[in-house]
Parts: structure tokens; sequence; C-alpha cells
């Protein structure tokens, strides 16, 4: 039976089993996707933060009982702990729960307790998890489908990141960068990509390619690995699950193979063909990459039954999610858009689109690296990337969970650089520099998984200023975002 990270074997649980759950980091992003379908399935909820976070409202007002700030006391009646990952060991709510005896779940195990009586859907790939999640959940809404979901970010089309619907269908984001992904036991799974990328937990590529395999091993006879064509880790993954034997797989892509193959390079637009027939499709995001996703959406619906015409339409009301080529405002004539890319591909992938939306116009990326491990990996990689671009400004490495590694800076990125691309300090210069690249009718991109994201909207606000470049800041870096994957 495959472990979970904490080593507590999880195909058995189901939310029922567990009792009286508490959340200890029930603020975020993650935990409170499980804590809020646990509330609404019945299941007796508690947590804490150390912040008031505006989603803990949210929880208290769906019957959750939450407490800001962290002690013992909290736990009160607790029969199961579920920790985050960012939750100190010495945290005094959860070394009373070990003292009491009590089980510790990961999140991904308290996850998969809540899809183990649901047809299960599960999202992995090293990029466009996300996104593809979002489009599945939004196509099948759209669809008349109303299924449960859970995903790593909050999806316009949804108005939340999570919820439990009426249907036995449950859609969930499978994150592979801590093995965790390998709680879950779905009934369908879709692969986007295969790359190496978290080398810090698990130390070479071959481990990441064999993590795949065990995640396509838990599927059941009955199962579907919906696999892109067009990537070649996921190609390699879909070959080997078919020699294998054990579960049907479907490529989607833009390969002449693909089950499920996309058009996106004609007069015609977007299109998406199969056996029983060719279906158009209007997207309202941008990339190649978008569209690839929506082709795997598109699979996902089909293998649940929904009627092609219908999931095709249905592809029409996604508009994108949280920190995925996301527009922040616009000043001045220039456009400013937030990418969470942190990896070479998806940072290619994120220019690409930006590209298509600059049309003739100028782009100008501002990006932070994430983690001195990933730099110290593909500095060059993330060199080629950024220098698609026509301005080029790299801040300091976002260390996230690591420490610092000796010589590992994001000089090792501005080394590969071209002649617009240069390292940018922190706040006020990093806007500034900004500022003066960009002019009427550019594209800016801010592009990173750290605090980068806060320098969107002090873009726009600066580009919006009476002093074109005042952008009003000090010389110290925005509030710490999102820590990413």
């Amino acid at each position: 039976m495959t472990q979970a990270p904490h080593g507590t074997p999880t195909a058995a649980r189901t939310q029922e089993s567990l009792g009286r759950v508490h959340f200890i980091g029930i603020g975020g992003v993650g935990m409170s996707a499980v804590a809020r379908i646990m509330a609404a399935r019945g299941v007796l909820v508690s947590g804490s933060d150390a912040k008031d976070l505006p989603v803990m409202a949210d929880l208290a007002a769906a019957g959750a009982r939450i407490a800001v700030g962290y002690d013992a006391a909290n736990l009160a009646d607790a029969q199961t702990v579920v920790a985050g990952s960012a939750i100190r060991p010495d945290n005094p709510e959860l070394a009373a729960a070990r003292a009491a005896g009590l089980p510790v779940l990961h999140r991904s195990e308290a996850l998969a307790a809540a899809m183990a009586q649901d047809t299960a859907v599960t999202v992995a790939g090293t990029h466009g998890k996300t996104t593809t999640t979002s489009m599945i959940t939004v196509l099948l809404q759209g669809a008349g489908l109303d299924p449960s979901f859970a995903i790593g970010a909050n999806v316009p089309a949804l108005g939340v990141n999570a919820a439990s619907g009426s249907s036995p269908v449950f859609i969930a984001e499978a994150d592979e960068s801590d093995g965790s992904f390998l709680n879950y036991r779905p009934r369908i799974e879709v692969v986007t990509n295969v790359e190496p990328d978290h080398l810090d937990f698990y130390g070479t590529a071959e481990a990441v390619y064999a993590s795949f395999d065990r995640f396509t091993e838990l599927l059941p006879a009955d199962g579907l690995l919906v696999a892109c064509a067009d990537d070649d880790g996921a190609r390699a993954l879909a070959r080997r699950t078919r020699e294998r034997g054990n579960t049907r797989v479907v490529l989607y892509g833009t390969a002449p193979d693909a089950d499920v193959r996309l058009h996106d390079d004609g007069p015609d637009g977007v299109w998406i063909s199969t056996p029983a027939g060719r279906y158009a499709v209007a997207l309202q995001v941008p990339g190649r990459h978008n569209a690839l996703n929506a082709a795997a959406a598109f699979a996902v619906a089909l293998e649940l039954g929904v009627d092609p015409d219908t999931a095709a339409g249905a592809l029409a009301h996604f508009s994108g999610a949280s920190r995925r080529f996301e527009f922040k405002g616009e000043g001045r004539g220039v456009r400013v858009y937030d990418d969470y890319a942190h990896h070479p591909t998806e940072v290619r992938a994120a220019l690409a689109a930006a590209r298509s939306v600059a049309g003739d116009r100028r782009l100008h990326v501002l990006f932070q690296p994430h983690l001195f491990s990933r730099t110290r990996e593909f500095a060059r990689e993330f060199a080629e990337a950024l220098n698609a671009s026509d301005t080029a400004l790299v801040l300091e490495i976002y260390p996230a969970r690591e420490d610092p590694i000796p010589g590992v800076t994001s000089q090792l990125i501005a080394d590969h650089l071209g002649p617009h691309g240069h390292l940018v300090g922190p706040g006020d210069e990093a806007v500034r520099a900004v500022l003066a690249a960009a002019e009427p009718g550019d594209i800016v991109l801010t592009a990173g998984a750290g605090d980068v994201t806060a320098y969107g909207p002090l873009i726009v606000a600066a580009l919006n200023n009476s002093e074109p470049n005042n952008s009003g800041l000090g010389g110290e870096a925005p509030a710490a975002g999102t820590p990413g994957a």
C-alpha cells in the first residue's frame, strides 16, 4: 500500500471515519479548501491560523469553529488533526495532538478521505494543474453537472477554489511536489506534462519519473489515464502505462496520434477532433498551453458522459484562474498581467501567451526565481525563456522553504540574459525599471511563485501616477505573497 508523507496508509479512510476534524493553518488555500468541503458535508470542523484571514470568516459562516492564534486548547474535542505543510513541529497544537495520540494527517490525506466515495478525477503534472483542474470544473458545471472540486487557486468563474457538489464526481488538483499525489485513489487521472522539478524533494529526474509511474499504478482496472501527447514526459508515461496493460489511456494534443486532437493554427480558430467528430472551441484565455489544457478537459468530459457539443460550448465559460496570466490593470496604455510561472517551461508558455496579446507591441517581464535549488538546476533555461521578452528584469531568489545555497543567486540567470536583461533591486527600484521600459501599448508581465505577485498592483498604481517615474515606494520589497510550490 502506498504510504503518505507522514507514513500513514490512506486508502481506507473516509471523511466519516475522521470524526471531529481540526485544521492547523486553516487559512491556507489548500487547507481551507478541504475544510470548506468537509463542513459542507456535515463533518464537525474546527481550525486555527496565526492571522485572521478573510477565508476564515467564510468557514465560520459555514459552521466551522475558528480561532486566531495557535493554542493547545484550540484542539478541544478534535478526533483527527490536519496540519498544513508550513506548520512547524513545535507548534503548540501539533505538539498537543501528537502527545494525545491523535491521528495527524497531511492535507492530501484529508482530501483523499473527502473523495473516497466519489468518482475522483485528479489532475497532475509539472505545469498546468491548476488551470486544467479549473477548466474541467467549469466545463462540467456548464454541462449541468455539479461536481465537488478542490483547486489550488481561486477561479473567477467558480467564485471559490473549493465546493461540495451534488453529483458523485470530485475534481482535484494533485500536487506532485512532495509526493502527496500518491495519497489519492482516482478513477481518472490527467497528466499534463512530466519534467524534472522539485529536485529538492526528489533528488533526481529519474525519481520524478518513477513517482508518476506510481501515480498511474493507483488507477483501478476500469480507470483512465488522460495524458498530453505533445509532452515527451507525459507521452513516455502513457506508453509505460499501456505496456503494463492495467488501465486505458487517452492521448490529447496536436500530435497526429492523439485520440482527442487539438487544432489551433488554422483560419477557423481552435477546434478539437475525435473519432466522433469535430468541435469548435471558443477560449477566453490565450496561449497554446491553455488550448492543450482545454483539450484535456474535453477528454475528461467525454469520459464522464458529457455530450461533445455541450462540452465544447461550456469551455467558453472559463476566464482563467488566479495568478494564471491574470490581468491586474492598465495605466497610460500599458497592460499589466501576473503569472505563477516558476519553471522554465511555464515561463516560456506565459511569455508566449503575453506575446499573443501584445501583438506588434513590446513585452516586458519582471521575474522572480523561486527556490535556490530550482535556480541552480535551471538558471540557463530560465534565461533562455526570458530572452523571448523585449525587457527581462530579474529579482533576487524567493527562498520559500529553503535555506540559501552557497554561490546560488539570481546572477546565475543574469549571466545568460541578452542585452535587454539584467538584475533589478526590490521595491521602488523594480517598479521604476518597469516604468522606464514600458510605453503605451506594451505588455508588462510579473512572473514567479513568490512575492513578485505583489508588484502588479504597484506597477499599475505607478503607471497611473501623475509623475511617470515615481512609484511612491521605498526600497523595501512588497510583503510576501503566496509561498508557491
